[in-house]
């Protein structure tokens, strides 16, 4: 914190529950839980036009996964997203059926012949997709339109430039402008104004290469190899005509370098990594990144908190970044909004960091291990082809398509129920209704499969808390009764919906009473 917002008479006109910093998807999707709670929420974005070239197909490109895709859904988001419906594979030459890539792991692919979804009994015929296609721009503009709707005020053109709290409430700068907020939460990226000015660690790992991402007219395209290619120098990638990614084992240097990306530079790289003498005619765009894996030591300093690339950065292979991020404001989104409703239980906030915490540490070491297999040397070549022979069997496809695809997402909740701590699923009703399509709300939920009065009785004790649903499901899963977080969490379930003091236990600890 300057000297000069120290001493300097900040008090704006407004207090806002929430000032999120960053309108990329993250800040835009945790504005949506928070709003849907009845927060107050400001967003502060630094760049004044939210378009860009580097958001669209396919610099844009993502693959969305399980529980970003089921977060989606149950608040009613998934259906306006298009772009998976035209778009189901983005690589030239892609194959269908059985032998269609849906997925790799240090760019070695499986393929969907070869995944066993019955292995995952938790889905059903009602599940939601396990990965689509969709772009950061086609993301943001659905994020946008529903904050808007919520009432959310986003200011752009406006970065946060320092930072102040108190014990009851934080001041945000912005140039010459200041903004207070009872919370502030920074999604505003791997270089975070927010992290730092909280004083927060983000410790981890440095690169092993840098990455290019380019869009380019080659003379003689056909020199290079369809598909990812792990060479004896770094990989290079050729999904569709002009679109090439490379990876230049240099430890990062060029990325770091700040150097301009020049068709020479960008050439003598390719030629290099793909061992040929293929000619650039003609460099459209280009962007560097690397593998620099780090991860905030705490996601919270008092009342500043933080959520996605601000909170943890690695390598972008698999995907894994932005459905990181979005997992985080699910989760984050609830508890800070019950916590300004002064509904939180005692530690409800902490267990955003003690939940989110591993999973992105898990996450980050994935990523790591990618870039091992990876690397250009005798070892890195050895184990590469061991993972190549496990995931082309049926076992090691599925694990890895799980792991990419997000379906062994759990939190370690305490319950004796196997689905304790899964995202729940996907139950259908008698009437043809889906439980996700009942979640809209942000409300936690009291599920009864069996019409158990008590459970009715139960729930109304906490109001507005928590929901009470009833009705038969065509699969129930060996669960009579179960509790949900609003985040779609199952905190609690039961076979037989009679284990009311484990029940009673478990929703105190998520829910007050009314």
């Amino acid at each position: 914190m300057t000297e000069t917002l120290k001493n300097k008479n900040t008090t704006p006109n407004f207090l806002h529950d929430v000032i999120i910093s960053g309108a990329g998807p993250v800040g835009l999707f945790l504005a949506c839980e928070l709003a849907l709670a009845k927060c107050s929420v400001l967003v502060l974005e630094k760049a004044t036009d939210p378009h860009s070239p580097l958001k669209q197909i396919p610099f844009g490109i993502r693959g969305l996964s399980a529980p970003t895709i089921e977060a989606l859904y149950r608040r009613g988001l998934l259906k306006e997203l298009e772009l998976h419906k035209r778009l189901k594979n983005p690589h030239q030459n892609a194959k269908q059926g059985a032998q269609r890539q849906v997925g790799h792991f240090a760019g070695i692919p499986f393929q969907e012949g070869d995944v066993d979804t019955s292995q995952w009994m938790y889905r059903l015929p009602s599940s939601t997709e396990t990965s689509l296609i969709s772009e950061i721009q086609e993301i943001e503009t659905v994020l946008t339109r529903r904050v808007t709707a919520l009432g959310v005020e986003i200011k752009r053109g406006l970065a946060v430039t320092d930072v102040h709290q108190t014990g009851n409430t934080v001041t945000v700068q912005s140039g010459d402008q200041f903004f207070q907020c009872k919370w502030l939460v920074g999604c505003d990226g791997s270089r975070s104004v927010v992290r730092k000015a909280a004083g927060i660690e983000f410790a981890g790992t440095e690169p092993e290469f840098t990455g290019y991402t380019t869009l380019v007219d080659m003379a003689d395209p056909e020199k290079l190899r369809p598909g990812r290619n792990v060479t004896a120098t770094g990989m290079y990638l050729q999904s569709q005509p002009g679109y090439v990614l490379i990876q230049d084992f240099d430890g990062g240097a060029f990325h770091s370098s700040d150097m301009p990306i020049t068709l020479e530079h960008l050439q003598q790289v390719l030629r290099r990594v793909s061992n040929t003498d293929v000619t650039i005619s003609a460099l459209h765009m280009a962007t560097t990144w690397t593998d620099r894996s780090r991860q905030a030591k705490t996601y919270r300093n008092g009342r500043i908190l933080l959520a996605g690339d601000a909170a943890h950065i690695h390598a972008p292979l698999g995907g894994q970044g932005l459905n990181l991020g979005l997992g985080d404001a699910m989760n984050l989104g609830w508890k800070l909004a019950a916590t300004l409703r002064e509904k939180a239980p005692e530690g409800l906030l902490d267990s955003y960091y003690t939940e989110r915490y591993p999973i992105g540490a898990q996450v980050l070491d994935w990523s790591r291990a990618q870039v091992a297999i990876m690397k250009p040397d005798p070892h890195a070549r050895a184990l590469n082809a061991v993972v190549r022979d496990l995931i082309q069997t049926r076992d090691g496809a599925t694990y890895f398509a799980g792991r990419v695809w997000g379906v062994f997402t759990r939190y370690p909740l305490e319950g004796n129920h196997p689905l304790t701590g899964y995202s729940v699923p996907n139950f259908e009703f008698e009437d043809g209704t889906c439980l996700g399509e009942l979640m809209h709300d942000g409300q936690g939920i009291l599920l009864d499969f069996d019409g158990n009065a008590s459970l009715k009785t139960f729930a109304s004790e906490y109001g507005d808390r928590v929901k009470y649903i009833s009705g038969r499901a065509k699969d129930p899963l060996d669960v009579s009764a179960a509790l949900i977080r609003p985040d779609g969490i199952i905190a609690w379930a039961s076979d037989n919906g009679a284990d009311f003091s484990q029940l009673q236990k478990i929703a105190a600890h998520w829910f007050n009473r009314r």
